[in-house]
């Protein structure tokens, strides 16, 4: 099997996202059956400065478009499923549900946990730290499971299984029809639930060496240090997506469990949504890549650079 390309993607209203090198595309099943592909360049900060395609700062920078596009093919599905107010929404509106979003993030993730420290009576600062990160994935476990329990939500999640099939398909180099990607498994390591999970994680062990200020200053460094904490996370779920490792792979477990809530099986129509989408958004670099292995004169790292890092 010849080398893929890496891809990652989103479910929308009625839709998928998926994110290749240089394109995103929605594709969308209109309420008259018709499917629509909405495909987009990518103007990646990593090309105008290169540090971002390191290590570490690929994360953070992978974390930031990835939010800023997913909430774009958000609103485009929304548009093209028949969603009325979605068709008045301005750039401006947009930019004010993600503050919004980016406020009840801090508050369910940062600010409940920290201040609910005053509830236990201890003088250890590695107890208190213990007892944040704790409350912290309980909050995200009941943030999900909640998710998961909306009936309005059920169809996103079956499309989100339908991307991770999809993607798994794409990966084994089989055919991508409909009877070929029902069999492959509606988890998918690199899930973005599985990257959230382990920022849970990531940031007990980061927060527990910071000791224990007053509740402004540890709400500020934990806002201030989520950016080191998602970059970190970042290489960890890349390297998981990509290890063999049968350790690995069961450290992995618990955010391919997770993704139970987020995801549910598929039908036939949804993996073609799937399956147009991810056409549409490696369908020049597909090719690009086939003409760079028929000549010898391509140095290797013109064919890495042909890769991108993004989150399912």
């Amino acid at each position: 099997m010849s080398e893929k390309l890496m891809v990652g993607g989103q479910a929308v209203i009625e839709g998928v996202m998926m994110r290749g090198p240089k394109k995103v595309a929605t594709a969308v099943r209109e309420p008259s059956g018709v499917i629509t592909v909405d495909v987009k360049p990518i103007n990646s900060l990593a090309e105008k400065y290169p540090i971002f395609k390191k290590p570490f700062f690929r994360g953070i920078l992978s974390l930031g478009e990835s939010l800023v596009m997913g909430l774009k093919s958000l609103t485009y599905s929304a548009q093209m499923a028949g969603e009325e107010e979605a068709d008045k929404l301005t750039n401006k509106d947009i930019a004010i549900t993600m503050a919004i979003s980016l406020f009840a993030a801090i508050l369910l993730f940062v600010v409940i946990p920290t201040a609910s420290v005053n509830l236990i009576t201890t003088d250890s600062h590695v107890v208190m730290n213990l007892w944040e990160g704790l409350v912290r994935m309980i909050v995200f476990f009941l943030y999900i499971y909640g998710i998961s329990r909306a009936k309005d939500i059920q169809r996103v999640f079956q499309y989100h299984g339908a991307e991770h099939k999809t993607i798994h398909a794409y990966e084994a180099g089989v055919e991508l029809i409909p009877e070929n990607v029902q069999k492959f498994s509606r988890l998918h390591p690199r899930c973005g639930t599985s990257f959230l999970l382990i920022v849970m994680i990531v940031s007990i062990f980061m927060f527990s060496f910071l000791g224990w200020p007053s509740l402004w200053e540890r709400i500020i460094s934990r806002v201030l240090l989520l950016p080191v904490v998602a970059g970190i996370s970042y290489e960890l779920i890349r390297f998981a997506g990509r290890s063999k490792n049968k350790i690995v792979h069961a450290i992995s477990l618990p955010g391919l469990w997770l993704q139970y809530l987020t995801t549910r099986e598929p039908d036939d129509s949804m993996i073609e949504v799937a399956v147009k989408s991810l056409k549409a958004a490696i369908e020049v670099e597909e090719t690009a890549k086939v003409e760079t292995k028929n000549d010898d004169t391509i140095d290797k790292q013109d064919l890495n650079d042909l890769k991108v890092n993004a989150s399912i």
